[in-house]
Formats: C-alpha cells, structure tokens, sequence
C-alpha cells in the first residue's frame, strides 16, 4: 500500500502543463526577478499559477470606478480611472470606511453616513495616449505605464496591509520628469444627497483646510457634530523614482486625527517603496494560501479568485462592517451599511474559503451589543434587541422623525413599516462561522445572548387565535413595499432562531427559563403563507410583482428548513423559485446569486450555472464591481457562495461533496474548503467523476458526508492505515474523526495524486479588466 500524500503536497514540475494550458500571461523578466520567492513561481505553486492567470489587466485608459483598478485594506481604499471631464490626468481617489458624519438629528440615512474625502490626480507633462497596466492580485499591487506624447510613467501602487497608508511609486522617463500630483479634497456631505431629498436644515460640513507641516501636506476636514478626518501626504524622491506616501485619519468627537494622519506618514516615508511591498507581499501570500478551488470556467475561476481579493481589499474583523461600496466610497444613494440583505450577503463566502480573520460581522455585534437594544422603543429595551435597515459603522441609529426617535419599528403598526428580523438573519451570520469553527465561546458569548433578545422581540407580538396558531402582526418584507401579517421574512426567521436557542442551550448545557417557550412556538407557530404561486410575503399578500430581494424565501435558503431533499417540498420549493425569478423588471444581480444557490440546493448545477451566466451578461462590471443606482458590493461576493453551493454545502449535518456540478465541469480541484463542523476538505473530479475526498476534523465533531464516489470505496487515515466507517444513507457515510484527524475516501484500490493543481480549461476566455481585445 503506497502512502498517501500529506494534505499540503504540493504538485511540482507537472505543474508547468497546466498553467500553460490556462493561456497564463509571463510576467515582465524584470518583475518576475524583482517578486523572486523559493517555490513561490507559477511553473511550481497552484497559488501562483491560478492567480497570475487571474490579474486584471488594462490596455484601455478606464474611465468609471466600474472599469478600473482597486486597492485597500478595509480601511483606506483607492480606486483608480481617469479624470472625469476629458481632463489629461489619472484619478487615485482617497476613501476610508472609518469616516463619517455624526449628526444624529438627520437620522441614519445622513446624519451617520459616510463622507467622501478626496482625490489625488497624476497630471503628466504630455498628452496620455495609453496605459498598461496589471493589478497582480497575488501581491495586490498595482503595476504598469501611462505613455504619453512627451515619454512614460512606470508606477507601482499598494495599499499596505497593515499600515494604512498608499505608496504609488513612479518612475518618469526624461520627458516626463516633471509631472505632478494634484490633491482635490471632496465636499464634507453625504453622497445620498444626489439620490434623495435633503432634510431640513442639512448642510454640509466646512470645507477642509489644506497646509504643509515640516514637508508633510495635509487636509484637515472639521465636522459640524465634532471630531475632524484628516488627509496626510508627502512625496520622497531617490534613485531616479518619486513615492507618493498618503493615509486618511479619523477621529470623534476629539481632534486627534491630525496627528494620527502626520504620525502614520512619516513612519511610512522613511522606507522605500519595496521595503513596504515586501511585508504587504508576505501578507497577501499567506491569505491565499488558506484555501484552493479550479474549475474548468476559465472566466469564472479568475472571477473567483478576484473575489478573494476584493474581500480581504475591504475587509477585516477588526475593520468596520462592509457598507454597501467596501471602502471605495463613490457617488451611491447607498453610503452606509444595510443590514437587510447586503451584509448577509457580503460575508458568505469567508466561510468556506477559510477565511474567519475577516469576520467583521460577529466582532461588530458583539462589540456593539448595547446599542441593539437602543434601536427599539423604551418599554422593549431591557430583554430586546433588534437592528434598523441601515446603521454607521458604530451599529448606531439616531432614530428620524416617521420612527418616534427609535430605529426599529413595532410590529403591527403602519406606518412605520418595521423590518424586525435583520438582526436576527445578521446573527445567522454568527451562527454559520460558529458551525463552520465550532468555537463555543462564538455560541456562549454572542451568538445565544444575542438571538435570545432578537427572538424576545418577537415573542412581544407573537398572539394566538381561534385556529390555535401563534401569529404576527404585520411587519415588512425588505423593500417589497407592504405590510403584511405573518410575514414569511420574519415567521422563517423566528423559527430559525427559536430551533437555534433550543441546540444551543443543548450544545452549551445551559438552563433558560424561556425555552418552553421556544418549544410552543415551534409547536404552534402558523404555517408559512403559500398560495398556487408558492410562498407569498405574507397572509393575504401574494408575491405578484417583479422584486429583487428573496426574503420571502429565507426558509429555503440560506436557512435549510425547507429543503429539496424532503421530496413533499419540492413542488413549493420550485413553484416559488420560478414564481419569484419569471417575474422581469426588477430583478437585480443578486436574485441571480440567490436562484443560483437555491438551485444548488435542488442539485442542478447546469441551472445554478446558467444563473450566474445572466448575472456576469447583465451586471457584472469590468473590473467584477456591480451597479445599483450606485456602486454596491455584496452580489459580486455573493456569486462566490453560490460557487461554493456548486462545490460543497455542509447544512443538516451532512458534508456533500460535489452536489450541482455542470456536466461541463468535468475537472474541478478544491483544498481545505471549511464546513460546518470545521472540517478542512480537500477533493477532486477528474474526467466527470469525483476521483477522492479528504477531510480534515478539527474540532471532533460528527462527520457524515455524502462523498459522490461511485461504487465500493475505501476509506484511510492520513498514513493510508484503514479506518472504520458506517453507512448513513444512499452514496454517505458516517466516520468517527477526533481533532486533527484525517479521512481520505477513494474508490476501493485506487491510490490517486493527491496534489493541489489548477485545472486546465474547456477554452480560452478573456481576462477581466480591460484588455485589448
């Protein structure tokens, strides 16, 4: 018996095949040189292979946010394209999801919204006539020219990772020698004023103030309700090469930023630019390298993997939560974080990509518990929370006029029209990196404490009636635009969490006093509203309407209670999909991302596929970004869990292994995928048929898994030494794995490489960005 592979083998000089066959671009000698690392080239790591082949590149000058380049590290961001207006120059815009206003009088759509900062622009000596340009996503720097009619300029860009500061490095041939940077600081006021009526008595914040401070430049920009962001930059010059170094700072209600901001350049400034990249570069390298997936889509697998990228770009746990743009502040009408679909959303895909060190979403509500109590009315504040459609980065609401001062409707009363279970689809969130970590203290310490108020608000209106059902008052599906009783956005929700406070005072061996109560309601809650169309929004309120959101399908997906595999379900289940996405006008890209997951459950990945093929035709920008009245982030991210739905789904206590594949897809190689359980999963296909299956425990927990083998199968630990199994179903098995032990399932005799590799593809595809042709 051979032995089998240790799960981080890595495939060497085979390597080479495969990467040539993805139609990879080299990389300039020079470059190649200058990023030289042991085991670090295309021609022998699957990182660098899949990657490189994934760089956005641009042989066209971009002109929107949409088309160009992207830098940050969830706190400051820079997008890059050219000067609007026809001027010769190239804009590096300046955002930071740290800055906001704080005039709590305007309510959360203003008073807390972001505030746009500024915009550096490079302005060369002569006319630009063309770029080439590369974001190495591996490195996440930016890198290439602008030739213009008078010489070059060859820059390099970063957004350091943990510094907080931006370094463009730009080398000017003799033409261009004198070029400069322009800073245009931005007016202090919310974008949404473009979008949306001005409250009364609303103004701007003052305009900033612009001077130099020992050889550092700085915009100073007091706000109105207190506090100040500051712009920070200063440019050194050596070997023929000027960096420009800039950070953003922010502070309320003191004024501290300024020196914060002067601090953090002058500490960048006296490094060069690769003493900086080389720390940011190790970074990066180590972030990829938590997960693997290829797939056959040439387009898409590079679309995947610009997702990771553009994840870590804007987010970290000890970041802000998402708003709807990242970091990268544009025109929108979206300048805050929504919590009615959009942060759910954002954050999926860290799960199975292994990436927890960007849960920002159970750090924030946990860090800002108490002020979810304070979103209600008075007499609901000491055993309830809840959470409003839009917040600051702080989970604060200041509450508006139409609300009575709270943020947080109450059921039953119209108007306001109440969205009472975002928090409790939010802890949904917590709940998932719990299962797919299994850390406890995740369940002790935020999550139970935290749905047990959420749930609590609910129980407030929760009545019974003559049909001995438990029933709600109207509430309101996110933004289909009426009231409606026992809303199926809030019944599924409450019953999710109502289910979840049960295991979990289970799981964690805990008494509560109120967990009869949770049983009555699972007992006694009434029946989800359907009607021949599928589920409805509510009693009496039909989904007769073309409407993006699919809230009213929350017990489908993402929550699991109503699934495909209960055969009595699947006459609703696909009544209401068809019912929901045949209605056209509306639908918006993320509908796409949700029919592709719920298709994913069904098992049909040519469907899931086809959905997200309309969703890269009709929304999918240049650079992956997506448009909606503005820019917004989550449905890009989304399509990387609806990828992941394709690959591997974990709910139910059951790991299935390939479940809605495409025929097309007759390659696909994933590693230390994370499940619930906290299982890291390593498998492949080859030639249309799942070839083996590892799976790593690291927490003990049950494994059953449905591994798509065919025929009799094997199964060994990670020496090759046989290990006991149990039957658990059609195609699944049940193996007992303690912490930090392996199970490898192959077909019976079959000892296959085992190595982490790109596929090649079914065909060519063009690179994201804007190439040539």
């Amino acid at each position: 018996m051979s032995p089998i592979p240790s799960r981080r083998t890595v495939l060497g000089g085979a390597l080479a095949a495969s990467a040539g066959a993805a139609g990879l671009v080299t990389a300039p000698a020079a470059h190649a040189a200058e990023h030289a690392e042991p085991a670090a080239t295309a021609a022998s790591d699957p990182w660098a292979a899949v990657l490189d082949d994934a760089d956005m590149v641009w042989q066209k000058l971009p002109t929107t946010w949409y088309e160009g380049p992207f830098l940050g590290n969830a706190l400051l961001g820079s997008g890059i394209y050219a000067e609007p207006g026809g001027a010769n120059a190239v804009r590096f815009n300046v955002q930071h999801s740290e800055v906001q206003d704080h005039r709590p009088e305007f309510g959360s759509l203003f008073g807390l919204a972001r505030l746009p900062i500024g915009w550096f622009t490079l302005e060369p000596v002569g006319t630009i006539t063309a770029v080439d340009w590369r974001l190495r996503l591996r490195d996440a720097e930016l890198t290439g020219t602008v030739t213009t009619d008078k010489g070059t300029l060859t820059l390099r860009a970063l957004v350091h990772n943990s510094r907080s500061v931006m370094a463009v490095e730009v080398t000017p041939s003799a033409g261009e020698a004198a070029f400069r940077w322009v800073f245009h600081p931005a007016e202090a006021i919310s974008p949404r004023v473009a979008f949306k009526p001005v409250p009364d008595g609303y103004t701007g914040n003052p305009p900033a103030v612009v001077a130099e401070r020992d050889g550092v430049h700085t915009a100073v920009q007091s706000l109105l309700a207190g506090g100040q962001h500051v712009t920070a930059w200063r440019e050194r010059t050596a070997a023929g090469r000027r960096t420009l170094y800039l950070t953003v700072a922010h502070s309320f209600p003191r004024t501290t930023a300024l020196g914060a901001a002067l601090k953090s350049v002058r500490s960048a400034s006296a490094h060069p630019y690769d003493t900086l990249a080389a720390t940011h570069r190790r970074w990066w390298h180590a972030y990829y390298r938590k997960s693997f997936l290829s797939l056959p889509d040439a387009r898409l697998q590079r679309f995947y993997w610009i997702q990771l990228y553009k994840v870590a770009a804007a987010a970290r746990a000890d970041a802000p939560v998402m708003a709807t743009c990242g970091p990268w502040l544009e025109s929108t009408p979206w300048p805050n974080t929504w919590w009615n679909l959009n942060v759910q959303l954002e954050y999926w895909l860290i799960h199975g990509s292994n990436h927890l060190e960007l849960d920002a979403v159970t750090r924030a509500l946990s860090e800002f518990r108490d002020n979810l109590s304070n979103q209600l009315d008075a007499p609901y504040r000491k055993d309830s929370a809840g959470i409003p459609r839009t917040t600051d980065p702080q989970l604060v609401n200041g509450g508006s006029v139409a609300n009575g001062g709270f943020a947080v409707g109450i059921p039953g009363q119209d108007p306001p029209t109440p969205e009472v279970g975002n928090l409790t689809w939010a802890l949904h969130n917590v709940w998932l990196s719990y299962r797919h970590t299994m850390d406890t203290a995740i369940l002790r310490d935020v999550l139970f404490p935290l749905l047990r108020k959420a749930v609590n608000y609910y129980l407030h209106f929760l009545t019974p009636a003559s049909d001995g059902k438990l029933h709600l008052p109207a509430t309101f599906s996110p933004e289909y635009g009426v009231n409606a009783p026992d809303c199926n956005y809030d019944l599924m929700l409450l019953r999710w969490g109502c289910a979840t406070l049960l295991e979990s005072v289970k799981t964690l061996g805990v008494h509560d006093d109120l967990a009869p109560r949770w049983r009555e309601v699972l007992t006694k809650l009434t029946p989800y509203p359907v009607d021949e169309n599928g589920y409805m929004i509510g009693a009496g309120v039909p989904f007769a309407k073309s409407h993006r959101h699919y809230s009213h399908l929350l017990a489908v997906y993402p929550l699991y209670e109503v699934t495909w595999e209960d055969p009595a379900n699947r006459e609703l289940i696909e009544t209401s999909l068809n019912h929901w996405v045949g209605f056209e006008g509306a639908l918006q890209g993320y509908t796409f991302t949700g029919a592709a997951s719920i298709s994913a459950q069904m098992g049909r990945g040519e469907d899931a596929l086809k959905y997200l093929g309309e969703l890269m035709r009709r929304f999918i920008q240049a650079n992956t970004m997506y448009k909606e009245s503005g820019p917004v982030i989550e449905t890009p991210l989304s399509a990387v869990q609806s990828l992941h739905d394709m690959v591997c789904q974990s709910w139910g206590g059951v790991i299935r292994i390939f479940p809605a594949l495409p025929a097309a897809w007759r390659e696909l190689v994933v590693h230390d995928f994370r499940t619930q359980g906290a299982f890291l999963l390593s498998a492949a296909r080859e030639d249309g048929a799942t070839r083996w299956v590892r799976l790593r425990s690291e927490a003990g927990a049950p494994c059953v898994v449905r591994h798509s083998l065919g025929g009799d199968i094997e199964v060994r630990d990670g020496h090759g030494r046989p290990l006991r199994y149990e039957p658990a179903g059609e195609g699944t098995i049940r193996i007992r794995l303690a912490r930090g032990q392996e199970a490898v399932i192959t077909a019976r005799g079959d000892r296959p490489d085992m190595s982490v590799r790109p596929v090649p593809p079914n065909e060519a595809a063009p690179r994201w960005g804007l190439p040539a042709s």
